[in-house]
């Protein structure tokens, strides 16, 4: 099968022509990244976005698996000398993994079975004559096989027997038939069922599988997240599974296929049928259905967490600002760092204004350290003692009202804080003051510093443990790259962290960019990004369109026009009679341009078009800008929490089933699906994204198991409203959550961990 054709097959697939899957495969096959094809080869590849050029991707890798198995099915068929012109034809045209191993399982090497002990009995002739089905006298000829003495082929020693064995020899006939396997199959995908129950005395050890004790659904009905959480149970040794469709249904299906007569030798295919699908065909399908059901699961689990951590890699950044942040705690104190505007530590403390005979000296230590370093905003961490000290700031009346208080999203700082990044940053600093400044800079520039964490310790995925862990680092890596070269990198202040995830470098020339920075000072433009060691053409072409240069030599590098664009604003400017600078900042000039008289083979109108846009707002972020929030006054805790308060909320993760809102109480609570909107929602992705401000009602608290349910029906974003809703139940009582409380929230005890 030749790569044309497999063109041909992905340009149907993914609604787009064979010649932009032909540019797409060639330029990833020559080494080039996704962001910089969706980026900049638009022309050649008919402005195919990121997603486009991606699924372009793992459909090309896909099919070429495929096609290394199909290879070695042909050799392997061939090497035994039974490759015929027809198994060719079948094998050839085989367009899935399962089709594939179908065709070859008559072929493939097996175990000692039944059947092949039957065989070495001389019992295939019988069980031929039994599959035709023709009108013969069964028992004799079963006699014709019973052995004269145990010396002798064949070596059976009565009828019984001997119909026994070819049976055992027809019923892996049919279970290795391609067609009646394709159509078991689709059984199952239509009609099967998974059930789960509680092993016999693992009640109470499996307390968060209660749910699932005695559980059945249709499989393909069955949500990922629930799948997910069915199959923890089973790994935790605590469930059972089975998954199968109606017995009787497949038995039938069987029949139809392979029972062409009414007579004795069709009764024994009959019995075959029986036999090939419960002792083999039901157990290696449900096997199959087990892998499928799992990778789609997997597949939405992990789109789930990288649709989440694109939202929070991609949160609005406050900007270059001086900051005073917090790492807060109460037997310990709190952690006080100052970062100047760009992230650089200058100065670090304990406060203690949790206790009353210390609170006089730390407010005049914040309002010292705020004068003394011209602070713009103090970030404080969301953990714990965060919401008192929150308060304790916001009660400093001195405090200039112009600079923001803002609580901060801390996940993943303690895992930075005691990394070997944070070590070779701060070799002389504790982990809290690395925490600390690791929280200032995330309010400054999430995306700068989230890079620095391991995408799955920042807490924003579903089962993110049960999921293959490949795939899942594949795909955030993915993420983190698209995010980073999206916003776009200053190479003359990004850390080595930021700068490895830029198209085309990697760990090892970020590493010699920041040596060279070091050694020489910053870059004076983007050429000179060349001089650094092992920087080569390639890479340069890939990586120089998302490095920017503040204060460049040339106005073009603080911008996203690649350099082999430059001839053509060159051309632009010197052809209006003004410098780039002008043509960058002066409108008038950019209105005279008429793009058309600078199209050329290479560079055609969207290049073209995307060049007037940097050159209009050269560099510009595409991040949201900053709003300032602020939780309600009136709750710290859950006891502080009544059923029909309206509260404000920042989404913390969004899942399958609804969406985890922190309402700072030290404990998100859930929106679920039901609950996110007035209308029906099918997937929360299409309502809330993470870091999303929202206002939500308390429908439930359980203070006990921590347990809070949220609505957000009715609700708009809008300031916070700390009283109970309007209530128009005729009894006086709180309407009840749309579903079972406890099946809900039964996630929130581990945080999908």
């Amino acid at each position: 099968m030749s790569e044309t054709r497999f063109y041909k097959k992905i340009a149907l697939s993914l609604n787009i022509n064979e010649k932009q899957v032909d540019a797409v495969v060639g330029l990833l096959d020559d080494g080039a990244t996704i962001p910089f094809i969706s980026r900049y080869r638009k022309e050649m590849t008919g402005s195919l976005d990121e997603v486009q050029v991606a699924n372009v991707r793992d459909e090309i890798e896909r099919l070429r698996v495929l096609e290394k198995r199909r290879e070695f099915i042909l050799e392997s068929i061939e090497g035994q000398g039974k490759l015929t012109p027809e198994l060719i034809s079948l094998i050839r045209y085989a367009e899935t993994v399962s089709a594939l191993e179908d065709i070859y399982l008559p072929f493939k090497p097996k175990r000692r079975t039944k059947a092949t002990i039957a065989r070495e009995k001389g019992l295939e002739p019988l069980a031929q004559i039994i599959f035709e089905q023709g009108k013969v006298d069964l028992e004799e000829e079963a006699a014709k096989f019973i052995a004269e003495d145990e010396s002798t082929t064949p070596s059976v020693a009565t009828i019984e027997e001997a119909l026994s064995g070819a049976r055992d020899i027809v019923a892996e006939w049919i279970n290795e038939n391609a067609e009646a396997r394709d159509k078991i199959r689709n059984l199952f995908k239509r009609s099967a069922t998974i059930k789960s129950k509680v092993l016999r005395g693992k009640e109470e050890a499996g307390e968060k599988f209660k749910d699932y004790f005695d559980w059945e659904e249709n499989l393909m009905g069955c949500p990922s997240h629930r799948l997910l959480a069915i199959r923890r149970g089973e790994s935790e040794e605590i469930l059972s599974i089975h998954i199968m469709p109606p017995e009787d249904e497949a038995i039938d299906i069987l029949v139809n296929q392979f029972v062409k007569s009414n007579n004795a030798a069709a009764a024994q295919v009959k019995l075959a049928c029986d036999d090939a699908y419960n002792r083999m065909m039901q157990g290696s399908i449900e096997t199959e259905m087990r892998m499928m059901t799992k990778e789609l699961a997997d597949e939405k689990a992990i789109q789930v967490f990288a649709d989440n951590l694109r939202e929070l890699m991609l949160a609005s950044p406050l900007g270059q600002k001086a900051i005073l942040a917090i790492d807060p705690g109460f037997r310990t104190g709190c952690k006080v760092v100052v970062l100047d505007k760009q992230g650089k530590l200058l100065d670090d403390t304990v406060i203690y204004p949790h206790e009353q005979n210390k609170i006089f000296q730390t407010k005049q230590l914040i309002l010292a350290w705020c004068d003394k370093h011209k602070v713009e905003a103090i970030a404080i961490g969301n953990g714990t003692a965060g919401r008192e000290t929150e308060t304790f700031i916001r009660s400093i009346e001195e405090l200039p009202k112009s600079i923001n208080v803002i609580m901060v999203n801390e996940s993943g700082a303690s895992i930075y804080s005691a990394s070997d990044v944070a070590r070779e940053e701060f070799a002389d600093k504790d982990i809290t003051v690395r925490g600390a400044v690791s929280i200032g800079r995330r309010l400054a520039d999430p995306l700068a510093e989230l890079v620095k964490i391991d995408a799955k310790s920042i807490g924003v995925g579903q089962y993110q443990h049960d999921v293959d862990q490949y795939l899942l680092k594949k795909k955030l890596d993915e993420v983190v790259e698209s995010c980073v070269n999206k916003v776009g990198v200053e190479v003359n202040t990004a850390s080595k962290q930021l700068l490895t995830y830029v198209s085309g470098l990697g760990g090892v020339l970020a590493r010699n960019i920041v040596e060279y920075r070091n050694e020489n000072g910053p870059f004076k433009s983007r050429k000179d990004i060349l001089k650094v060691p092992r920087m080569g053409e390639k890479a340069y072409e890939q990586a120089a369109g998302f490095l920017r240069i503040a204060n460049g030599k040339n106005a073009l590098d603080k911008s996203a026009v690649h350099p082999e664009s430059y001839v053509i604003v060159e051309k632009m400017a010197t052809d209006l009679n003004c410098t780039i600078e002008q043509l960058m900042t002066e409108k008038e000039f950019r209105k005279q341009i008429s793009l058309q008289k600078y199209v050329t083979e290479k560079f055609g109108l969207p290049t073209l078009n995307d060049i007037m846009n940097e050159l209009d707002k050269p560099g510009r972020d595409p991040r949201k800008s900053f709003e300032v929030f602020k939780f309600d006054d009136s709750v710290h805790e859950i006891a502080d929490l009544k059923v029909g308060m309206k509260l404000p909320g920042i989404v913390t993760n969004v899942t399958n089933f609804g969406a985890f809102v922190d309402i700072g109480v030290h404990q998100d609570g859930l929106v679920h699906v039901s609950q996110l909107s007035n209308t029906f929602v099918s997937d929360p992705n299409t309502v809330v994204k993470v870091q999303q401000q929202v206002m939500v009602t308390v429908t439930e608290v359980d203070a006990q198991r921590k347990r809070i349910a949220l609505s957000m029906k009715d609700n708009v974003a809008s300031a916070p409203v700390s009283k109970p809703a309007q209530n128009n139940n005729k009894k006086g009582k709180p309407e009840p959550p749309a579903n079972d409380f406890a099946s809900q929230l039964a996630a929130l005890k581990d945080k999908f961990k």
